[in-house]
C-alpha cells in the first residue's frame, strides 16, 4: 500500500462498530462491523500496522456518514467514493473495478463477473480470491457476490456468510428458497 502515512476511524452504526482507514490517495482499508470499538480497532491495525487515529477529512466524513446510513437501511451507492488499492494484483482490481457497479439489492456470482471480465468459468475461483481479500468490503461489495446457484458462499467477514445474509437482507435481497406454490393436495 505504498509509503503514505495511514490514518483511521473507529465508528459506530446501527451493524455495529466499523473501521475505516485512510491515506492522501484515498480510502485504503474498511473494517466491517463487529460487536466492539476495540475488536474492530484490533482487526483493522492488524492489517495497517502503524496507522494512526485522526479526524477524518471531508470526504472520508462523507463516506462514514453514508455507511451510518447504509447500516439504518437506506439504499447507498458507494461507487464514487475514492479508493486507494495501491499493491492489489491487477486482475484483482479489474473485479472489484466490475463489482463496484453491483448496485443497492442485486447480485451476481462469481462466475457470471468473470464471464463479464472477458474470462472463462475458471476465474471464478479468482474472483472468489478477490472478494476474500477485498480492502474495502461494503464500499466494493463483495457481499453482493454469490457462488454457483445464488448460494451465499463464503465470507470472511466477521460473522461469516451471516453477517453476508443480513447485509444481503438489508437490501431487500432474500436468499431462502421460495414457498411452493400449492401446498400437498392430501
Amino acid at each position: 500500500m505504498g509509503q503514505a502515512a495511514h490514518h483511521y476511524l473507529v465508528f459506530d452504526t446501527a451493524g455495529g462498530f466499523c473501521g475505516i482507514a485512510w491515506n492522501a490517495i484515498g480510502i485504503t482499508r474498511f473494517q466491517l462491523p463487529t460487536n466492539s470499538a476495540a475488536e474492530t480497532e484490533r482487526l483493522l491495525l492488524r492489517r495497517i500496522p502503524g496507522a494512526e487515529p485522526a479526524q477524518p477529512t471531508p470526504e472520508v466524513a462523507d463516506a462514514v456518514a453514508a455507511v451510518k446510513r447504509y447500516f439504518a437501511g437506506e439504499p447507498i451507492d458507494f461507487s464514487a467514493i475514492t479508493l486507494d488499492l495501491d499493491g492489489q494484483d491487477a486482475f484483482f482490481r479489474e473485479i472489484y473495478t466490475a463489482a463496484r457497479r453491483i448496485g443497492w439489492g442485486d447480485t451476481t456470482t462469481y462466475g457470471a463477473l468473470a464471464k463479464q471480465l472477458g474470462r472463462g468459468p475458471q476465474a471464478a475461483r479468482e474472483v472468489g480470491q478477490a472478494m476474500a481479500k477485498n480492502p474495502v468490503a461494503l464500499i466494493i461489495p463483495c457481499h453482493r457476490v454469490l457462488a454457483a446457484g445464488n448460494k451465499l458462499g463464503g465470507f470472511s467477514a466477521p460473522g461469516g456468510a451471516v453477517s453476508k445474509a443480513r447485509m444481503l437482507e438489508l437490501e431487500g435481497v432474500s436468499l431462502a428458497p421460495p414457498q411452493p406454490a400449492q401446498q400437498s393436495l392430501f
